[in-house]
């Protein structure tokens, strides 16, 4: 290997002050040609980490790095203009974390009762209430709306094309009001009793618009499905979406199969040898679309099948996608 394409460490950082990230840019630099090995799958979490700790996507960054042939400094002035400067607080929680010390995090009072944490061991899921408020969502929307250039009281606007779509996904990371909603005290609280730890970290994720189905545009998915690998035994993880808008069952709604989590390793088993279980009829499975009021939360376990539907009714469906983590979150390399 060339001098230049050693891994600096970890403790190296650049003008913006934040450990990892030199170490992280010349993994992807090693990988672009070929020489990586599996360093960014073996730090996989902790980058994640770093780029939610920078107010970053982890889809847009690495796919503005893999487009892009960067200098580090050149990738430091692109964060800067893509997300601003890190905030200080943030960035010396995320440092600590190679100081082997516990990361600070702040204190929330529990939000789930007893009840809802019995209801969400049997069916794998829960769906809060008013864990944003109203205003705020709307202003989402609003944001999402100017974003793509499309009206919400316009239909005909709705299907506009899009670089920044991808489905019914949107790539939209960066706004106050988006940054807002990931920190509701309500989201966080739901994720830290969970996890049974304070100490974890805010994902930067995107937004989703999924219109109404017409004659020439149809629901792209995805339909059931799950976002992990199936090896056994899945590892405990969680996943999150919050309703911007008024969102009921033939809206596009969120769809999963209650309780699955209890049942994945028994039907795996149960399937013929060299069956592809995503290719299996995982509606009949139990499948039920969550109706929702503007700022209600569901947040489930990922060994459930979820996913979105097709929208058959008059009105979009706007959501945000929120997650938080911990820095030690394994999941299976094996994708199965």
């Amino acid at each position: 290997m060339n001098p230049e394409m050693v891994l600096p460490s970890p403790h190296e950082t650049g003008k913006l002050k934040i450990k990892q990230l030199k170490r992280f840019w010349q993994a992807t630099q090693l990988n672009r040609s070929g020489k990586a090995g599996t360093i960014l799958q073996d730090e996989w979490q902790l980058n994640k980490v770093l780029l939610g700790a920078l107010s970053l996507g982890l889809e847009q960054t690495i796919t503005h790095i893999y487009q892009n042939a960067l200098s580090f400094e050149d990738f430091e002035d692109w964060i800067i203009d893509t997300a601003g400067i890190p905030d200080s607080d943030t960035l010396d929680r995320f440092n600590r974390i190679f100081d082997s010390e516990e990361a600070q995090a702040w204190a929330t009072a529990p939000v789930l009762s007893a009840e809802d944490l019995l209801f969400f061991e049997k069916n794998g899921y829960l769906l809060i209430k008013n864990a944003v408020p109203e205003d705020d969502c709307k202003q989402a929307i609003n944001v999402i709306c100017d974003f793509l250039g499309i009206k919400q009281d316009q239909p005909d606007t709705w299907y506009k094309p899009n670089p920044a779509r991808q489905g019914i996904m949107v790539q939209l990371f960066q706004h106050p009001i988006l940054t807002k909603n990931r920190s509701s005290y309500k989201i966080r609280g739901a994720f830290e009793q969970l996890w049974q730890t304070k100490n974890i970290w805010m994902n930067n994720d995107r937004v989703g618009f999924n219109p109404p189905e017409t004659e020439s545009w149809k629901f792209p998915g995805p339909d059931l499905h799950w976002d992990c690998s199936l090896e056994l035994p899945i590892p405990f993880g969680l996943q999150g979406i919050l309703y911007l808008s008024d969102t009921a069952a033939n809206q596009g709604a969120f769809t999963l199969v209650p309780g699955f989590q209890h049942r994945i390793e028994s039907w795996l088993n149960s399937l013929p040898a060299g069956a592809d279980p995503r290719q299996q009829d995982l509606h009949a499975l139990g499948s039920k679309p969550l109706t929702g009021k503007t700022g209600d939360f569901i947040i489930w376990q990922q060994a459930l099948l979820h996913g979105s539907s097709p929208n058959t009714s008059t009105q979009p469906r706007f959501v945000q996608y929120i997650n938080y983590q911990p820095v030690r979150f394994t999941e299976h390399t094996n994708w199965l």
